[in-house]
Order: structure tokens, then C-alpha cells, then sequence
């Protein structure tokens, strides 16, 4: 009698084993374009209660980057990777995309930061300002435009792949067609609605580049004439001491640069944005201060503690590069 009821014992538990193992390989918790936020082809679909069915110990224990996060903070870091599950849960992401727990990813610091509210860029972001980025965010570490932003609908309204990471700032920062949820007033010529048009021009950077012929000509590799940088490149949209969300630090911004990783600080006043281009730019002849120190440490940019938008501006159609 024994023997049979271990025999049944056993054979339920293989079973249940066996469930287990099917679930993790065949229920779909995903939508098809492999993005962490979950649908309705989630099993548990519409329930609140992340442990009814996740045990927290085995949670991404193949991410260990994220594993130790999320085991000390609970089941309140579900909703900000997977969504709210069609519940009415709050998305919460700075619970653990902050400055102790993810420090650097992004970087959260300074006093200014992109919150959507023209003139007042002051403040921390909240989880809701992070989400009209990052609607569906798959966070695998591997920036892909069309999967990490959102998609915010273009001058015909539909929600069209974008081809270069601005084209995702432009979506709001234009003249004709601003986003209806945050609406951009300003003067016509005012950059900050006018760079869609501008951007085509010989500008800080857009389609048009520099030829490098020029007096000041001289970039640091791997930078090259001809290149359309992103708006990021100088603009830090989490956080930066710097009015009009010029990166104070350059973890924040110039992605290609040979500083990206060091942390050279960067501090822009009263238009004198020479700690900010000497990342970028060296000159190959050294004239009017291009050896001079911008304060950074750096040098190789002419005109040092100058207002540079004198001659520099965006969107200037006449201007021959920088």
C-alpha cells in the first residue's frame, strides 16, 4: 500500500513539475514585438496580485543585474517593466531606475530635467513623466529607438517608425503639429518649436554638417563631418545643472566621444558653451584661445568664455558650421 501511494505521490509531483516547466516555456507574458509590458495573452491577465503566481526568490534569477533590486523592494518593481496588467495599478519606474539603486541608468542629477512643463524644467521626474518616453521599454541594455521610445505620432498623425532618434523630439518640438498632451507655445522663430525646420539647415546638429575646411575645422574621433547627431548629444533630458538642459556632465550626452565614460563635468554660462564643444571639437590649427584651458580640463575650441550663440545659433541657414 506503501508502495502504491509513493508511486502516486511521485507521479503527481512529476506532474506538477511538468506544468511548471511547460508554462515557462509556452505562456506568453509578452506581446509579439517581445517587450516586457504584458497583454491580455498573459495568463493572469487583469489580477492585481504578482505572487498569486510569481514566487519573488525565483524572479529573474538569469538578470542578475536587476535580480538583487527587485528581490529587496518586492512586487511594487513589477508594474514599472511589465505594466499595469489591466489593472488599475500605478506604474512606478524610479523605484528603482534612482540614484541608489540604478545610479546610472540614467544618471538623476542636477536641478533642471525634462518634465513637459515649458519654463519650468525644474524638479525631479516622476514615474508618469518617465513613462511618456519609455511607454514599453524592453531594458534588455540595447538602445533600439523603435522599441525604447514611444511612439508619438508624426505630421500625419500615425504612429510611424522613426528613422533617427530625433525624430522623436521632433514629434512635439515643431510649429504645426505639436503632441495634443503637451503643447509647445513660443514665437515662430523660437528654437524650441522652429527646429523641425531648422534642423534641415547648417545648425548644432542636423542634416547639415560643417566641411571641415574651414579656419576652426577639427573634430575628435570618432566624431566626423557629416554626421547627424542626436539632440541628446547635448541635452541631458533626467537631469543636469545647466539652463536648457545642456548635459553638465559627459555620462549624459555625447555618445560617441572618448569622454563618454570619464565624467568630465561641463558648465555652460551666459552662453559661453566652450566646455561643452571641446568634447567634440579640437582644432587642428590652435588660434583665438584654442589652447587655452575651457575649464574642463580640455582645449581645442576658439573664442573661450565667449557667448558662443552670437555666432552659433540653431537653425541659422546662413551659418557654415562649427
Amino acid at each position: 500500500m506503501k508502495q502504491w501511494f509513493w508511486a502516486i505521490l511521485l507521479f503527481i509531483c512529476a506532474g506538477i513539475i511538468v506544468g511548471i516547466a511547460w508554462a515557462a516555456n509556452f505562456i506568453d507574458i509578452a506581446p509579439d514585438e517581445g517587450r516586457l509590458v504584458m497583454s491580455e495573452r498573459h495568463e493572469g491577465w487583469g489580477k492585481e496580485r504578482c505572487q498569486s503566481c510569481h514566487v519573488l526568490s525565483l524572479i529573474h534569477k538569469n538578470a542578475p543585474n536587476i535580480r538583487g533590486v527587485v528581490r529587496d523592494k518586492g512586487y511594487d518593481t513589477c508594474t514599472g517593466c511589465h505594466g499595469s496588467n489591466g489593472t488599475a495599478a500605478e506604474r512606478r519606474c524610479i523605484i528603482c531606475h534612482n540614484s541608489d539603486d540604478l545610479p546610472s541608468t540614467p544618471i538623476l542629477s542636477g536641478k533642471h530635467a525634462h518634465n513637459f512643463l515649458r519654463n519650468q524644467d525644474t524638479g525631479n521626474l516622476s514615474d508618469q513623466q518617465c513613462l511618456t518616453c519609455h511607454e514599453a521599454s524592453d531594458m534588455n541594455g540595447r538602445w533600439d529607438i523603435n522599441v525604447d521610445l514611444t511612439k508619438l505620432p508624426d505630421q500625419w498623425g500615425l504612429r510611424s517608425a522613426y528613422t533617427h532618434e530625433s525624430e522623436f523630439c521632433l514629434r512635439c518640438h515643431n510649429r504645426e503639429h505639436q503632441n495634443a498632451n503637451f503643447p509647445i507655445n513660443g514665437d515662430y522663430r523660437d528654437p524650441i518649436i522652429a527646429i523641425e525646420e531648422s534642423w534641415h539647415y547648417i545648425d548644432k546638429h542636423g542634416f547639415a554638417s560643417g566641411s571641415g575646411q574651414r579656419t576652426y575645422a577639427g573634430l575628435r574621433p570618432p566624431y566626423r563631418y557629416g554626421v547627424v547627431l542626436p539632440c541628446t548629444e547635448c541635452h541631458a533630458m533626467h537631469g543636469t545643472e545647466n539652463a536648457k538642459l545642456i548635459l553638465d556632465d559627459s555620462r549624459k550626452g555625447v555618445f560617441y566621444s572618448t569622454f563618454r565614460q570619464e565624467g568630465v563635468p561641463v558648465r555652460s554660462i551666459n552662453g559661453d558653451y566652450s566646455q561643452l564643444c571641446v568634447l567634440c571639437h579640437q582644432m587642428e590649427i590652435l588660434v583665438e584661445d584654442g589652447g587655452l584651458d575651457t575649464g574642463n580640463g580640455l582645449f581645442g575650441v576658439h573664442q573661450v568664455g565667449s557667448d558662443c550663440t552670437l555666432c552659433h545659433t540653431h537653425g541659422r541657414a546662413a551659418q557654415a558650421g562649427l
